[in-house]
């Protein structure tokens, strides 16, 4: 009879392994998964495979096939945080804490997983300033746990902005400065720890008025002045943990209050005769402990637990900051906290066999009482990763909550080295002598559906590899004639870009920035080409090369710089652009090309850079903003042709009810929105700010910023609207008053340039309407503008009004999965 009921399980449970391959994981995901393993040095070892959520990467927990949670706590991971972390959108927990090997600075996009409700980062060695950009209103976040860190700088205000708060870490950081007022707006926060990370100055007016505060602990920094709760404090509030500051004087609360207040190493306790109770220290250590001293000592490191069994431990330290007992020889208060924690455990089945507490002590600094914690595993001598991450968790998201007079608390785990292997346990031993018994009908089952898995196996392995490896079925590696070409984007190799550039010759440097170097090449047709090749600190993840590829092949217009190709090759990253002979429109009115520019062809400049400028706003699927406009990215063709170049640094606008993106300040001063400089909210209008100084350079020929004069300030501060040419002879480019007898319109372009440098966006035209007035100045100036060769064909009104915009979205499909409403190339 048992025979006959192993037989049946186990073909219910083949049956499910066959058909479960169809369960993949979302390309987007995978994908981000494998860059964030790329960028880590040391990654959990069971992170094999292709196919996160179908091969259980431990950590990993998914619905359906995307990624909910990321859960490492403790598993030893080093290296650097990869901003792909941001793709994965439907992502609610990322508990990276105690991971000492984790290192670098928080890339600020991880704050566009609006879905991300716990960001535990305790006690690793995260560093640089904690970008003001990470928080929005639009988050829903629950724990911001970043203590145990190196961050430096000043706390960010947008914090404030996260309403669903409850727990805040700032602990044990660089930090300086002030403690933020806006952190009263915090109206969910229960818990707020700031403990040694050099805060000064006074306690802000109503700081304790948030309805649901119950613990505050700002000890160990330079917070001087009084402590006044004030009149609107929350009634929820039990301890308030101010030791070791600058404290001279206490207002005690006037009514009846439960709030334990600690101040002890403040000048108040210090000038005090009677030292009241928030000047006293805990009382002194005891050698208690759970574990029987009748067990036989453990060796290789291990541990008895409370029933004598050797094994390895997770171990680690409560720190309780207010527990409301007062005597530390009270065995029953800590029997009772053993039993709560293990009955936690039990309660949600997880792999722990018994808990364990001892070393009960007072931490004389602190003035808290410390318990050290052992966690024994269930069947086996050590914990497996999961394992670990499970326990981990539980006291990192403070799942567990210990009995009401322990307080609140924090777990500080020790490095676990002692992981137990993956392989089968005695369960899937007991499953082959059962399918050994029952061989004759696995093996038919198996016989009639060998073809089906085998079909499935193929699909899946394919899907996986496309979804997770951008660039898989872009192979480089043979002939770029065999490479499918995408949105008219050829993939190169590294030897044919290295051959047409003649092993990137110095010859055939002509220039670079921040990104790399851009090298003049010649392909085997005769066609010269520009190559822009990332020098190594600049190369992006896999995902995100792709998905500027896919980007700049999407864009497709006269007035833009076509992008040809790319090369993902030999850990290279290089994008061919076509080549651009008479250099930038800077180099122009510099007078390096040796190219002089009469009114005529400055007009027909602004007009063709305008309306490439447009059509990235207003035609393009989805519109993007360029963000680094300046006359060294309007570059001029053979015939002086206008083009929009260097996206490298450009943001899509990918929901149509978005006004604008808030980003990290980037671009060039002088041609900065001051207003996008300000808020770090960039829109379409600062761009407009952008061509607007481009525009005045066309009239002056001077660079934005020279000598300590920007060009805006000095037009407006020279200009005489009542004079002829509104009395700007002085400023304006000797070469347009030499080469041109008719300056029509001269008047209304001025008008227009200081239009688009509004200092307010709201008042600033959009490059559709500035388009079209540089084609009314045209007319002025008895120019066509429909006849340009530094133009389209038609006029900006017709390509809006036409039969049809021929760069719309039917013409520009992604090759790729990606849904164009979402894409944010950094």
């Amino acid at each position: 009879m048992s025979s006959r009921i192993g037989a049946v399980m186990l073909l219910i449970f083949l049956f499910f392994q066959i058909f479960s391959v169809s369960a993949l994981t979302n390309g987007f995901d995978g994908a981000a998964l494998q860059a964030l393993k790329a960028e880590w040095t040391k990654p959990p070892s069971s992170w094999d495979g292709d196919d996160p959520c179908g091969t259980s990467w431990v950590g990993i927990t998914c619905i359906s096939d995307r990624v909910v949670s990321i859960s490492l706590g403790n598993l030893n991971v080093e290296g650097k945080l990869s901003g792909d972390i941001a793709a994965l959108s439907e992502l609610q927990i990322l508990d990276l804490s105690y991971n000492t090997g984790l290192t670098g600075p928080l890339p600020p996009n991880i704050g566009e997983t609006k879905k991300l409700k716990n960001f535990h980062f305790g006690k690793n060695k995260l560093s640089g300033h904690i970008p003001e950009n990470l928080f929005s209103s639009k988050m829903t976040l629950i724990h911001v746990l970043f203590d145990g860190n190196q961050f430096t700088g000043k706390i960010p205000d947008t914090l404030s902005l996260v309403k669903t708060l409850t727990v805040l870490r700032l602990d044990r950081n660089k930090l300086t400065g002030n403690i933020p007022t806006s952190l009263n707006n915090l109206t969910s926060l229960q818990e707020l720890r700031m403990e040694g990370i050099k805060l000064n100055g006074s306690i802000p007016n109503s700081f304790f008025s948030p309805a649901q505060l119950q613990t505050v602990i700002l000890k160990k920094n330079q917070i001087d002045s009084t402590l006044d709760f004030g009149a609107s404090f929350s009634n929820q509030l039990e301890f308030v943990n101010l030791q070791y500051n600058n404290i001279d004087v206490y207002k005690q609360p006037s009514s009846n209050t439960r709030i334990q207040v600690m101040l002890a190493d403040n000048p108040v306790c210090q000038e005090l005769g009677n030292r009241p109770s928030y000047c006293s220290a805990i009382q002194p250590n005891t050698s208690y402990s759970t574990i029987p001293p009748a067990c036989l000592p453990c060796d290789q490191g291990r541990e008895a637990s409370p029933s004598c069994r050797c094994a390895h431990p997770i171990t680690g330290t409560l720190y309780f900051g207010s527990p409301s007992f007062s005597g530390l020889f009270n065995s029953t208060n800590f029997e009772i906290l053993q039993k709560a924690i293990a009955d936690f455990f039990k309660k949600l089945s997880y792999p722990v066999d018994s808990v364990a507490i001892r070393n009960i002590r007072d931490n004389a600094t602190d003035h808290q009482l410390l318990i050290d914690l052992l966690v024994f595993p269930l069947g086996t001598e050590s914990f497996n990763e999961s394992g670990m991450s499970l326990v981990n968790f539980a006291f990192s998201n403070q799942t567990y909550k210990p009995p009401p007079r322990f307080g609140p608390y924090v777990f500080r785990a020790n490095p676990y080295n002692q992981f137990s292997d993956r392989g089968g346990s005695s369960s899937s031993n007991m499953g082959i002598i059962i399918g050994a018994a029952v061989g004759a009908v696995v093996l038919l089952l198996l016989l009639t559906l060998a073809g089906v898995y085998a079909l499935r196996q193929r699909k899946r392995a394919d899907r996986a590899t496309d979804q997770n490896n951008p660039f898989a079925k872009w192979n480089t590696s043979k002939s770029s004639t065999d490479a499918p070409q995408l949105m008219g984007a050829k993939a190169f190799t590294f030897e044919e870009l290295k051959k047409c550039t003649e092993n990137f010759s110095e010859a055939n440097d002509v220039g670079g920035g921040g990104y790399g170097k851009v090298y003049r090449g010649i392909l085997p047709s005769g066609q010269l080409i520009a190559i822009k090749r990332a020098q190594q600190g600049s190369l992006q993840g896999g995902l995100e090369f792709k998905t500027e590829i896919e980007l700049l092949s999407r864009v497709h217009h006269k007035n833009v710089v076509r992008l040809l190709g790319f090369c993902f090759d030999r850990s290279e990253q290089m994008l061919v652009y076509e080549y651009i002979p008479n250099g930038s429109l800077r180099d122009s009115l510099s007078g390096k090309s040796g190219i002089r520019l009469d009114w005529t062809r400055r007009l027909k400049i602004a007009l063709g850079s305008g309306k490439g400028l447009a059509y990235l706003h207003e035609l393009a699927d989805p519109p993007i903003i360029h963000r680094d406009i300046k006359s060294n990215n309007i570059l001029l063709d053979e015939n002086l042709t206008a083009k929009v170049a260097d996206f490298g640094l450009s943001k899509i606008v990918g929901d149509p009810e978005k006004t604008h993106v808030t980003t990290q300040v980037k671009g060039t001063m002088g041609y900065l929105d001051p207003e996008y400089y300000m808020t770090n909210q960039l829109t379409e209008k600062s761009d407009v700010y952008g061509f607007g100084v481009v525009m005045l350079e066309l009239l002056t020929g001077k660079s934005p910023i020279e000598r300590g004069k920007y060009v805006v300030r000095e037009v407006k501060t020279k200009m005489n609207k009542s004079r002829s040419l509104y009395d700007l002879q002085e400023l304006m480019d000797t070469t347009i008053i030499a080469s041109s007898s008719n300056l029509k319109g001269f008047e209304k372009y001025v008008d227009l340039a200081l239009r688009c440098v509004e200092e307010e966006g709201v008042n600033r035209p959009s490059m559709g309407e500035v388009v079209k007035e540089i084609e009314n100045i045209m007319q002025l100036a008895g120019l066509n503008p429909n006849v340009d060769s530094a133009s389209s064909s038609r006029t900006y009104e017709e390509a809006i009004k036409g039969s049809g915009d021929p760069y719309g979205k039917d013409s520009f499909e992604y090759s790729g999965n990606f849904p164009a409403s979402k894409l944010e190339p950094q």
